[in-house]
C-alpha cells in the first residue's frame, strides 16, 4: 500500500483507514466524502483503482481539499440519482454542474461493522423537479468477497499465477416517508475511477447501441457486438455512455496493462429490469431505464475511466423509502494469458490484440 498517500492525506488532516479481508485483499478507506481510495491485493503495494495526482504531495493535495470546485479523489464513490435533481441545482437550466458538499466533499462516520467497516452520514439534498429538500441516510460498508474463480476447475492454473484483491461492498439508502409521499424519488448510484488507457466490456444480452451523453465519440472507440459494448478508454476529451436496463447483465469489467502486467477489475451487481431506474439525460427527463455509465476523461480534470452502475430508486410511487445494493468487486494481476483467460471466464470477452 503506498505510504506516501496515506502521510500525504495524513499531513493535512485528512484522516484514512485500512481494512484488511481474511484473503488478505486491503482497502484504503477515505471518510472524506466516503472514498474507497486504494484496492490492493496480499502483498503488493500497486492500486488497482486511480487516484488523483494531486494527492501526491501536500501542497498540491491541500489546494484540492480546499477549491470551491469537485474535489475528486479518486478511487470508488458513491453518489445519489438522479444526477438532474441533485447536481444540477439551476434546472432546468443544465449549464451548471455542481457536485454538492454534504455528499462528497464532507466526513462520513466510519465504524467496524461485523467483519467489515462502514462509512455513513445522514444528510439534506435539494431535489431540482420536485423543487424541495430531502433528507437522507446513506451508509456504504465493505467487507470480504471471495475470489469468484477458486471452484472453476480449468482457471487452477490461472488462478495460481494471478494476484487477487476484491470486497463486498453493501450501500443502504433511506429516505423520510413524508419526502418519499412528496415526491422525491433517489437511487445508489456507485462508481469506480480506474487508469486511463483501457478497455470497458460490458456484456449484453442482445446487441444493443449505448446512448452517447456527452463528447464526440469516433466509431472505433465504441464497438458494438452481438453480446458485448467494448469502451476503447484511449482519447482525449470527456465522453460518457449509458446503457439500458433491459440488456445488461449486472456485470461489467475493466482491462489496462501497466509495463509488463495487465489487471482486470469487475463490478458485480443485481440487476432489476421491474425496477425503476431513474437517472436520465439531462436534456430528455422521460427517457428512464439506464442501468450501467462509462466515462472517458482525459482533460482538466484527469486521466482515467469510470465504471457506474445504478440501482433502481426508492421514493414516489415505488411503495419504499429504503433500499440495500449489494455488490462486489474483484480484481486481478498477472501476464496477459492468464488476465485473458479470467476475463473471458467471467464477462464472455478479453483482450485484443
Amino acid at each position: 500500500m503506498s505510504d506516501n498517500l496515506v502521510k500525504t492525506l495524513s499531513s493535512i488532516g485528512k484522516k484514512t483507514e485500512v481494512y484488511e479481508s481474511v484473503d488478505g485483499s486491503r482497502l484504503l478507506l477515505l471518510p472524506y466524502g466516503a472514498r474507497i481510495l486504494g484496492l490492493y491485493a496480499a502483498e503488493n503495494d500497486e492500486n488497482f483503482y486511480w487516484v488523483n495526482h494531486a494527492l501526491e504531495q501536500s501542497d498540491s493535495a491541500r489546494t484540492l481539499f480546499e477549491s470551491k470546485g469537485w474535489q475528486n479523489t479518486g478511487g470508488d464513490r458513491t453518489w445519489v440519482t438522479p444526477e438532474l435533481d441533485i447536481f444540477f441545482p439551476d434546472y432546468p437550466r443544465v449549464q451548471k454542474h455542481w457536485e454538492p458538499p454534504q455528499l462528497d466533499a464532507s466526513e462520513y462516520r466510519l465504524e467496524k461493522s461485523g467483519d467489515g467497516v462502514q462509512m455513513g452520514k445522514t444528510m439534506t439534498l435539494h431535489f431540482a423537479r420536485p423543487c424541495r429538500d430531502a433528507r437522507l441516510k446513506l451508509v456504504k460498508w465493505v467487507g470480504p468477497a471471495s475470489n469468484p474463480i477458486r471452484y472453476e476447475g480449468d482457471m487452477q492454473e490461472h488462478l495460481k499465477a494471478v494476484q487477487y484483491a476484491g470486497y463486498t461492498q453493501r450501500t443502504t439508502l433511506e429516505l423520510t416517508e413524508e419526502d418519499s409521499n412528496a415526491g422525491v424519488q433517489a437511487g445508489v448510484w456507485n462508481l469506480i475511477q480506474l487508469p486511463h488507457g483501457g478497455d470497458l466490456l460490458v456484456p449484453t444480452y442482445s446487441k444493443t447501441e449505448p446512448r452517447i451523453l456527452f463528447g464526440d465519440i469516433p466509431p472505433k472507440y465504441l464497438i458494438c457486438g452481438e453480446h458485448l459494448v467494448r469502451f476503447r478508454v484511449c482519447f482525449p476529451g470527456e465522453h460518457k455512455i449509458a446503457l439500458r436496463t433491459a440488456v445488461t447483465t449486472g456485470r461489467v469489467g475493466y482491462l489496462y496493462s501497466s509495463a509488463w502486467q495487465w489487471s482486470l477489475v469487475i463490478r458485480n451487481f443485481f440487476v432489476n429490469p421491474s425496477g425503476e431506474y431513474v437517472d436520465v439525460p439531462k436534456n430528455e427527463p422521460e427517457d428512464l431505464g439506464y442501468s450501467v455509465n462509462a466515462v472517458n476523461v482525459d482533460s482538466a480534470l484527469g486521466d482515467f475511466c469510470e465504471l457506474e452502475y445504478h440501482a433502481p430508486a426508492v421514493g414516489h410511487d415505488t411503495g419504499q423509502s429504503h433500499c440495500v445494493d449489494v455488490s462486489q468487486v474483484w480484481a486481478f494481476r498477472g501476464s496477459k494469458e492468464s488476465i485473458n483467460a479470467i476475463a473471458r471466464g467471467l464477462l464472455g470477452a478479453g483482450i485484443e490484440l
